[in-house]
């Protein structure tokens, strides 16, 4: 009777152990990519391009940003297909801590409801991306309505990631579409502001305003620009303002235009990413 009681106690612990085996590698694994996660040093600089714009867009401006650097940026191209399909081209470099990320849609037209399905789409492949290459934080840049895909996607969907966005510059972005007063809002404008209180905290946004002729980039009015101070402005950790005159300030130039490129290296580079301003390396 003894005999048959050990016996039964031994197979209890043995099955224990047994049960306790994949649990303890489950953990293990999870602890890992916890840890990988919350130590990662990558910190990308994720771009969105405008209506009618490719992921190709910012190719001139990442080129003169490579020149001055004191490190080369990696660049990766995703273009996000209206099926759902994903084409990534281009690659991170191993030492990369801070590479270019371009997101390009195949549905990359104007509009109130393209721009929210953009937001969507957006969202996806930024959770792929996350899921690749496991980065905790990054910065976001938009140019023109790529800076609304971006509210939208701030607004929506950046509740649910766990991946902290340190800083946005948009770059002409027209909040209140066409509109060049700010008395008649859009009803884009509208759901922006009254869904504002959703945007990050401790982000820092800069909004860049390119002025041809005073009151507009020759496309965008400069006062939909401003408009976008009544969905950042006290809802952020901080909101700029800032306005680019003289040479290729019109409305398709700003990506390449050399006063936007120093703002980025100011502004959005990591510290040790920027050029030295006194020429040494």
């Amino acid at each position: 009777m003894v005999k048959k009681r050990i016996f039964w106690v031994l197979l209890l612990l043995g099955s224990l152990v047994l049960l306790a085996l994949p649990a303890g590698k489950w953990t293990k694994a999870n602890v890992t990519t916890l840890q990988s996660f919350h130590n990662s040093k990558l910190s990308p600089i994720i771009m969105i391009p405008g209506s009618s714009a490719t992921e190709n867009r910012f190719d001139e401006l990442i080129a003169k940003i490579n020149e001055t650097s004191l490190k080369k940026h990696s660049l990766l191209k995703v273009k996000v297909y209206n099926s759902g399909k994903m084409v990534f081209k281009g690659k991170i470099a191993a030492k990369d801590n801070e590479p270019f990320i371009v997101v390009g849609f195949e549905n990359n037209h104007d509009g109130y409801s393209n721009i929210l399905q953009q937001a969507k789409m957006f969202s996806k492949a930024f959770n792929k991306l996350t899921e690749d290459y496991n980065f905790n934080n990054f910065k976001g840049i938009g140019h023109s309505n790529g800076g609304l895909i971006y509210t939208a996607f701030l607004e929506k969907y950046y509740a649910k990631t766990n991946v902290s966005i340190k800083k946005l510059m948009t770059i002409g972005t027209p909040y209140n579409f066409n509109e060049a007063s700010l008395q008649h809002k859009t009803q884009m404008l509208a759901d922006f502001i009254k869904a504002k209180d959703k945007l990050p905290k401790d982000l820092s946004v800069y909004s860049i305003a390119g002025t041809e002729n005073y009151d507009s980039d020759g496309l965008v009015p400069a006062r939909s620009v401003e408009a976008g101070k009544y969905i950042y402005q006290g809802q952020v950790k901080s909101f700029t303002e800032i306005t680019v005159t003289g040479q290729e300030a019109q409305h398709s130039d700003l990506p390449q235009n050399q006063q936007i490129i120093d703002l980025i290296e100011r502004y959005i580079l990591d510290k040790n990413q920027r050029p030295d301003p006194n020429g040494n390396r």
